[in-house]
């Protein structure tokens, strides 16, 4: 009766965010009915960046760096002064963000990410140029201009006063660039396009590849056993895609197949080297955002990582199906509230709409369009680098 119900709205309505919703019910969510919900919010966001003029890292230095103008820098969050030597090196308190650190090129970072995100959604929905015009504004900026642009390497990231001038768990900074590199991939077939630019985009990205590939740092962050290392297969598997690097893209879904899923995921689908943190929840979701992205970028029908299991029963879908109950109801999370941001979480997570599109569970869609889609809480978008499902949708 429900279907048949649903079948009618799909035919009398002349509205086409019921058309979307009814036929998501009826055979599964689909790419029509993500439009339909982010639609408003997506062209909201991207009038925004229609306003907004390119700052890169040029714009904002620190004295703490021991980087060039031109480098990406950024300090530990938990690290604080000593209070028993305050000129001396800082200390750790885990989970406990230090406001006094320097993390304007970080937020630089996720502003540009949010711009060139937003207006590639725009493009897709709209099919208007003067979308993809803005967004090589601030791509050139970033990428091409020398007076602007940014070093491709990270070598002065999660910097610690006293300690260390940079760290390899600081590539995970730039997991915002995937969204501006998925976005150069959804605008650079439009006919007015500017090829030099791309080219010279592109060039950005298989350097910084190159160096996340080979450089000591790059090399820790893979072999990280937590979210570090989901993050550095997730951003190379992204930047891999953009630059047509297929041997990569197959390093990262072996890592995903032999490493990621095995040694992070428990029996029961839960992620244990993040739920022994401070902030269990939060990184939880932002684990398993990050796998899901993973198999969303990497899956091919040869290769297919939303379907893999490994030896002894483990999948990605395991790993939404144990989160999922937790989202619908945070009341049911078995540990203590995360030390901070407790309240923020959670929001409209990638896994939600990936994974429900994927295996066609609409009480995760449905789940999914009642989160917040527009969050404006730092940390929030910070952990947050899928923002704009649209542009990752084939």
């Amino acid at each position: 009766m429900q279907k048949r119900l649903l079948l009618f709205l799909v035919l009398i309505s002349p509205y086409p965010a019921v058309v979307a919703c009814a036929q998501s019910f009826v055979s599964g969510p689909s790419k029509t009915a993500v439009i339909a919900t982010l639609k408003p919010h997506n062209l909201a966001e991207a009038q925004w960046a229609m306003q907004q003029q390119p700052v890169t890292v040029t714009a904002q230095t620190s004295p703490r760096s021991a980087g060039g103008r031109h480098d990406f820098f950024s300090e530990g969050d938990y690290w604080w002064p000593d209070s028993t030597n305050l000129d001396g090196p800082y200390i750790q308190r885990d989970g406990l963000t230090n406001p006094n650190n320097f993390v304007a090129h970080r937020q630089a970072l996720i502003r540009f990410s949010r711009i060139v995100g937003a207006l590639a959604s725009a493009y897709v929905l709209t099919h208007d140029e003067r979308y993809i015009q803005q967004a090589f504004r601030h791509l050139n900026a970033w990428f091409v201009d020398p007076a602007t642009r940014m070093t491709p390497s990270l070598l002065y990231a999660q910097a610690i006063k006293g300690r260390f001038t940079g760290r390899g768990i600081g590539i995970i900074d730039t997991i915002h660039l995937m969204e501006v590199a998925q976005g150069l991939r959804t605008m650079e077939k439009a006919k007015n396009i500017d090829k030099q630019s791309v080219l010279a985009i592109r060039r950005w990205f298989a350097d910084y590849l190159t160096w996340l590939t080979t450089h000591p740092y790059g090399k820790d962050e893979m072999n990280a056993k937590n979210n570090h290392g989901t993050c550095w297969v997730m951003q190379v598997a992204a930047f891999a895609r953009l630059t047509n690097n297929d041997s990569l893209l197959n390093v990262c879904r072996n890592r995903y197949k032999n490493s990621l899923l095995p040694d992070q995921m428990a029996a029961d689908g839960s992620f244990p080297q993040e739920l022994r943190r401070t902030k269990p929840y939060g990184y939880s979701l932002f684990n398993l955002d990050a796998m899901t992205t993973i198999c969303q970028i990497a899956s091919i029908p040869t290769d297919n990582l939303w379907t893999y299991q490994t030896a002894d029963g483990r999948t990605i879908r395991q790993g939404i199906t144990y989160l999922y109950p937790f989202v619908q109801s945070k009341a049911k999370w078995p540990l203590k509230p995360d030390v901070m941001y407790w309240n923020d979480w959670p929001v409209a997570h990638p896994f939600l709409v990936f994974g429900a599109i994927t295996f066609g569970q609409n009480e995760w869609f449905d789940t999914w369009t009642k989160l917040d889609h527009n969050p404006q809480v730092d940390e929030v978008l910070r952990n947050l680098p899928i923002r704009n499902p649209i542009i990752w949708l084939n």
